[in-house]
């Protein structure tokens, strides 16, 4: 039996060698729709990854108060502008905001294009700096890998001390130990007592070539007339997250003298928002994936029956000689169909290669976290399994069918 199988793979790959090019095009259009759903599902993969890695981390009980929401609120199709979010408010927020078993942070991004001094190197002008209060760190899920974060006290006295990202590190500090090493920043110097475990970068944001220090102090060095700042509240339990959340809005509306029929004129979201806002965009691009790929592989399945049968029409007299030597129906439709599921993997194969590479450029290029697409391949596996049994069964039919008789006689 095993002998049997071993000649009909033998002579299936013997008919793809003598019809290579035929071969090559089928195994291509079956390529091209599994390129394309590999492709897309990696893409999507990574950036759910990305974006799930970047937020939960701030974890599901914790909220912000900014000026707009992720997506743009807009009025009567115009872009609806919200006052800047000011100090007074923040501050008065973080004086009357009392829910219990919460920490308020503070923020405001000075500048995105600092240069940074340390005695005779000097980085780029690209560093981030922030000003922040001693919650910021814990709030929005960052972690100090050496040293330690900002405090209270930092914050109150406005101390010149800063915390840096671990690409600042590398760039400016990578050859000493940076804790208590002096940086210059538009001309103020600051003692660097923490630096940030690694974050990465998303959508080509790099977030550790930044530098955190206290609020009031960045307040000194970066004095815009309309600096915008961002409020975030983290509880300490997950089921009382929908309760603060409700008190801030009420309690941010009151600082804003809203009344009770006016729209917020501020945005508040939640990490776990963002991020079933983005799986629904993901489910989205992922139909697209597969309506693709069904279009592609519908008409790779139309190729290879067709190649199958002219492939049965040209072998008619090898069919009859083979039965006419004792070969049994079942035998000559193995035959073919081991022809057409070395084809289909063949194709998959190939498609699953080129996907996975179209996948990586793609994450590669947009900064996302590639994961290698198991499922896609599975899904890739079965599908070109699946279009060689209904591409390899009418030819398969037909050939066992034949009279060998007849067959001896076809020229």
């Amino acid at each position: 039996m095993f002998s049997l199988f071993k000649e009909n793979v033998r002579i299936a790959f013997d008919s793809i060698k003598s019809q290579l090019l035929r071969t090559i095009l089928t195994i291509l259009i079956i390529a091209i729709g599994i390129t394309a759903l590999v492709g897309i599902l990696s893409a999507v993969s990574a950036l759910e990854n990305t974006i799930s890695s970047d937020f939960s981390s701030m974890g599901a009980n914790t909220f912000n108060i900014q000026r707009y929401d992720f997506n743009n609120q807009r009025v009567n199709d115009d872009v609806k502008i919200n006052p800047v979010i000011s100090y007074r408010e923040v501050k008065n927020f973080e004086d009357d905001y009392q829910f219990p078993f919460t920490t308020t942070s503070i923020s405001f991004q000075g500048t995105t294009i600092a240069e940074v001094k340390y005695e005779n190197e000097k980085t780029d002008p690209e560093v981030q700096v922030y000003g922040v209060n001693e919650n910021y760190i814990s709030n929005t899920g960052l972690e100090v890998e050496l040293g330690r974060s900002l405090n209270y006290f930092d914050v109150q006295n406005s101390n010149s001390v800063c915390v840096i990202g671990s690409d600042l590190r590398k760039a400016l500090l990578n050859d000493v130990n940076p804790l208590n090493k002096t940086i210059s920043i538009r001309g103020a110097k600051f003692k660097v007592i923490g630096v940030l475990k690694e974050k990465g970068s998303t959508f080509g944001n790099n977030q550790d070539l930044r530098i955190l220090m206290p609020l009031q102090k960045a307040r000194t060095i970066f004095t815009n007339a309309n600096i915008n700042y961002s409020l975030s509240v983290k509880t300490d339990n997950k089921d009382m997250l929908e309760g603060a959340q409700d008190e801030a809005i009420l309690l941010f509306r009151n600082i804003r003298n809203l009344n009770p029929i006016e729209d917020n004129n501020f945005g508040i979201e939640r990490s776990d928002d963002l991020i079933n806002r983005i799986a629904t965009m993901t489910d989205g691009l992922t139909v697209v994936a597969w309506v693709v790929s069904i279009i592609t592989v519908f008409g790779s399945t139309i190729a290879l029956l067709n190649m199958m049968l002219v492939s049965v029409s040209e072998r008619t007299r090898e069919i009859g000689v083979r039965k006419a030597l004792g070969a049994k129906r079942a035998t000559i439709a193995s035959q073919f169909f081991i022809e057409t599921i070395i084809i289909g993997q063949l194709g998959g194969i190939l498609g699953i290669f080129l996907g996975i590479l179209v996948g990586w450029g793609v994450s590669a290029a947009a900064g996302f976290q590639f994961t290698t697409p198991w499922l896609a391949m599975i899904s890739a596996v079965i599908i070109t399994f699946v279009v060689a049994v209904i591409s390899g069964s009418m030819p398969a039919i037909k050939a066992a069918k034949l009279d060998p008789v007849e067959s001896l006689r076809y020229e």
